[in-house]
């Protein structure tokens, strides 16, 4: 059951070529011993011989008709359904989609444009403007909030708070809190908490020995705590702007388990991509590198990385002519080193996915030494993902996958890292929803499919 439907049919007519050479050979073997003389063997063996080759010949014309004209097309509804209903990738289906099977085709796309219709209501666009009127209002509160889940996750800050996390790190959502703050006054103040107090000021500092902001601390109803820090009039300094970012289904997240167990659904993804001096893995150097981070199927709105990279070489001119990056782009950029660093902090906990990983895996690695850290995280590659829902045979590149999904990539943002690894994490926002229909629940679940796959591309987990 294992099997896709167009080798299972394949395998059903070899039977069927098998069987009819079994019985061609035991109605001549039958005739042989009823004749009453002793007869030659060589007729018998060259009838059952031409038998053979006409048999197998008619089946497999015929095997080719029926893959050609029946299992494709139903391979292609299946796909546009499940496209439909998991990714939510609006598939037209046209009659010649299946012209041999009879209404399938037509009752299928009448199925699609249904559902179609009945998510496309005003009521959606409504909850989005109310959505985008809220964020922009809570954004220009003059108090940095923080929201924390019961295992003291983040999940949800503003902009003022994106200032004084990134202190400690780069802010990020699911994120402990004590990655970036000394806890030992955050602990005292919740023990201070209680039915009748349900709202305690103490001091948050930064680490143990420094200085403490004033800050409230106050229980959510259900778990998890809100800390409110007063911040200065200009002492956050606005050089692009910050989202309110959150996310509040980690409200209830379960804490940190083994990777391979791990539903996919829980896990955090950061999607990169660079842009190098040339396709060497051994002799040639990042330039650009961009990354976003996924969480619960969704990309987070500012959480975002973009940085050049001086390779400490020239570009060669053939390079540039691919993704636009000179020589005077870079030249004031800081070396992988001191990137590499930053990203690994961005990228800290996660899952690591890229397109074609070998090769942006292979020059992370390639620069450990540079940059003091060990590139050992979990690893999906998307071609890897594709060949896992689509089968091998399909087209795997960026640009296919973003075809077959209805994914825009804006001209100006093609074959740059960060535009590129925002295509790729779309990709992976809804490849996700059609892995988990197909029973790859966990991490364990899709690493074992993946691997099946390897003659693509080597799969890069431990």
């Amino acid at each position: 059951m294992r099997l896709n439907l167009r080798l299972r049919i394949f395998l059903f007519f070899c039977l069927l070529a098998i069987a009819g050479l079994a019985l061609a050979a035991g109605a001549m073997a039958f005739g042989w011993f009823r004749a009453p003389d002793v007869r030659p063997t060589g007729p018998f063996l060259t009838a059952f011989v031409v038998f053979g080759f006409l048999n197998t010949g008619l089946i497999l014309v015929v095997w080719l008709l029926f893959d050609e004209h029946v299992a494709k097309p139903i391979n292609r509804l299946s796909a546009h359904l499940r496209l439909r209903a998991h990714a939510g990738v609006d598939c037209d289906v046209t009659p010649d989609t299946a012209q041999y099977l009879g209404d399938l085709a037509p009752a299928v796309d009448a199925l699609a444009q249904t559902v179609k219709t009945a998510g496309s209501g005003d009521d959606t666009k409504q909850l989005s403007d109310d959505h985008a009127r809220l964020v922009a209002l809570l954004s220009e509160i003059p108090i940095a909030t923080i929201l924390l889940n019961a295992a003291d996750e983040i999940i949800l800050y503003d902009g003022q708070a994106a200032a004084l996390l990134s202190a400690g790190g780069t802010p990020c959502l699911k994120a402990p809190l004590a990655e970036y703050f000394d806890l030992s006054g955050f602990a005292e103040a919740k023990s201070r908490l209680s039915a009748k107090t349900d709202c305690v000021s103490f001091a948050l500092h930064a680490s143990a020995q420094g200085a403490g902001q004033n800050a409230k601390l106050k229980a959510l109803e259900g778990g998890g705590h809100m800390i409110c820090v007063d911040v200065e009039t200009g002492a956050v300094a606005r050089t692009e702007p910050r989202p309110l970012v959150f996310d509040f289904d980690l409200i209830n997240a379960a804490g940190t388990t083994e990777v391979s167990t791990t539903p996919l659904s829980e896990l955090c993804y950061v999607v990169f991509d660079t842009e190098t001096t040339g396709l060497s893995v051994e002799q040639d150097h990042i330039i650009q590198l961009g990354a976003v981070r996924v969480l619960n199927g969704r990309r987070v709105p500012g959480e975002v990385m973009d940085a050049y990279v001086n390779p400490g070489r020239p570009i060669p001119l053939s390079s540039t002519k691919i993704h636009g990056i000179a020589d005077a782009d870079v030249a004031d950029a800081t070396d992988i080193g001191a990137v590499g660093r930053a990203f690994y902090d961005f990228a800290r906990d996660a899952v690591l996915v890229a397109h074609n990983a070998p090769f942006d895996i292979g020059l992370l690695r390639a620069a450990e030494a540079q940059m003091g850290v060990k590139w050992n995280h979990p690893v999906l590659d998307t071609v890897l993902l594709s060949a896992a829902v689509f089968g091998t045979t399909q087209e795997h590149s960026l640009d296919a996958l973003c075809d077959r999904l209805s994914i825009t990539i804006p001209v100006q943002d093609r074959h740059t890292a960060l535009g590129d690894a925002k295509a790729t994490a779309e990709v992976l926002v809804k490849l996700l929803p059609l892995l988990e229909a197909r029973g790859f629940v966990t991490f364990g679940d899709l690493i074992a499919e993946t691997r099946r796959h390897s003659r693509l591309l080597e799969d890069l987990n431990a």
